[in-house]
């Protein structure tokens, strides 16, 4: 599920979640040079170990970027139904252009790294200037965008007080737009470069400053005025370029970095570098639209069904995106895993690690559904406060939502790793072309079926996702293994053969 993420963070965002990965691979290429001699407990034991040691620092980072959000959604939750409608549509939207902006500036740190290993220095520099020039342009574009779409929302059958609100917080929030896709520029040059910086150390503190300003400007402390939940978008565009600033500072400190980021070919056009990060960033940036827009047209469904759907979908979206970043973590592992493998033509590999790293999503999605089905109560009650009229509706539509969310996440986990251990074995347009077909032509006509037309309500829409992600899932499964079948028969001749048992 693509939520506020994209981390980046973000089904897809195993690419752009590489800080700190650029530095295991070596380990990983170790792993998987003898993996291929091991069968049985010792290949599914050893290989699990490092595919997790890979995957939890991974992990950490997207928890620490996501937290960002939550602690949004948290105290909006605090505000009321249509404050915390209001707020999620209008950040459903954002995160839509937001994932895709970060989507065509994931490709800079592959292109980086090509001309780090040539030595090609100028080459880096106009990278950079390129991957800002294409971030620059799409976070205009989108800040108009978002500017222009809050009153059209009425068209699309938003309740006109929710529709008022969200065009408020837009009006704050879209020039956030900016630094965020200029930060994630940097990240991937960084990243490229073998030297991604203290991320998880600046996102962390970008948690606890969101956390304070968002108090702060939410009820009007220390002598300013109290902005109520507008304050909230306040405090995130404020975070943004605070987290921009602090990333070129780390930059400007960093004897590796700073030649790079002061060089004349940082500030320099080189039409060659801009058509090679458009070229690579286009068919990422189709893939992660649209996984998001799938998301964000269905929260529009939802919010036709009124404003308690639309902040019970608010709530179990951001839960969701929570535990997706497990996935997305393990599905980034996996590709690096895989990658390793396939370089040495490794195939047989390479397809069980593509299953290893499938099944600890299933097992960790198992593990989150058991705290689901147990708990469901107090895990909603930590997102909205049960003291605000009419939240307890909001509160049964959330629950109902995380009972469905603990068959649905299995599926999502499966299709976000699928992303990944194909992006592994070197294929990035087919998880866009599955996309297209799982989520637009299986999953939305599912949920609107289900949620509008048979009238199930949000219960029915949320079912209908699931329906889509399974899916997508399976798609995605069934492409890996026939490439990998593919690949294996090319270079030795000889079918794949099945891992042995113990």
């Amino acid at each position: 599920m693509s939520g506020s993420h994209t981390t980046g963070t973000t089904g897809t965002t195993g690419t752009s979640e590489t800080a700190g990965a650029a530095e295991t691979t070596g380990t990983a290429g170790a792993v998987q040079a003898t993996g291929s001699a091991e069968t049985g407990v010792g290949w599914w034991a050893g290989n699990s170990r490092a595919l997790l040691g890979l995957a939890l620092p991974l992990i950490l980072t997207n928890f620490a970027y996501v937290a960002l959000t939550t602690v949004d959604i948290v105290m909006l939750g605090r505000l009321g139904a249509v404050e915390i409608a209001a707020a999620g549509l209008a950040i459903a939207l954002f995160n839509q252009l937001r994932t895709t902006g970060t989507g065509l500036v994931t490709g800079v740190s592959n292109l980086v790294a090509e001309a780090r290993v040539r030595d090609d220095r100028e080459r880096v520099g106009a990278l950079l200037f390129a991957g800002f020039f294409w971030a620059t342009a799409c976070g205009v574009v989108f800040c108009a965008v978002l500017l222009l779409i809050g009153p059209l929302l009425v068209l699309l059958g938003q309740d006109p007080e929710v529709v008022r609100k969200a065009g408020e917080f837009l009006m704050v929030l879209a020039p956030g737009m900016l630094p965020c896709l200029w930060f994630q520029n940097l990240r991937h040059f960084t990243t490229g470069l073998r030297r991604p910086g203290p991320l998880l150390a600046i996102t962390l503190a970008s948690v606890l400053v969101t956390i304070g300003l968002n108090y702060v400007l939410i009820y009007g402390k220390f002598g300013l005025p109290a902005f109520g939940f507008v304050g909230v978008a306040i405090a995130t565009v404020t975070v943004f370029l605070l987290s921009f600033l602090a990333f070129i500072a780390v930059i400007l400190r960093d004897g590796v970095l700073r030649p790079y980021l002061t060089s004349p070919d940082a500030r320099r056009w080189s039409g060659d570098a801009v058509r090679s990060v458009w070229r690579l960033g286009l068919p990422i940036s189709g893939t992660y639209a649209s996984e998001a827009g799938f998301f964000s047209v269905l929260t529009l469904i939802v919010g036709t069904l009124g404003v308690e759907a639309l902040a019970a979908q608010t709530v179990l979206n951001q839960i969701v995106y929570i535990v997706f970043m497990i996935s997305a973590g393990l599905s980034h592992a996996a590709s690096i895993h895989i990658s390793e493998a396939a370089g040495g033509n490794d195939y047989a590999t390479a397809r069980r690690t593509g299953l290893l790293g499938t099944a600890w999503g299933v097992i960790a999605m198992l593990v989150v559904a058991v705290a689901y089905l147990a708990i469901p109560d107090p895990i909603v009650s930590l997102f909205i406060s049960a003291e605000h009229a009419g939240n307890a509706d909001i509160i049964a539509l959330t629950v109902t939502g995380l009972l469905i969310a603990a068959l649905m996440q299995v599926f999502d986990a499966v299709q976000n790793i699928g992303n990944g251990i194909l992006r592994g074995i070197g294929d990035t347009a087919g998880p866009f072309r599955i996309s297209l077909v799982g989520y637009w032509l299986i999953g939305l006509p599912a949920g609107y079926l289900l949620g509008v037309i048979a009238d199930w309500g949000v219960e029915g829409v949320w079912i209908g996702q699931t329906i889509g992600l399974a899916a997508t899932a399976a798609i995605l499964l069934v492409a890996f293994l026939r490439r990998v079948d593919r690949l294996h028969r090319a270079a030795s001749g000889a079918p794949v053969p099945e891992p042995e048992s113990s």
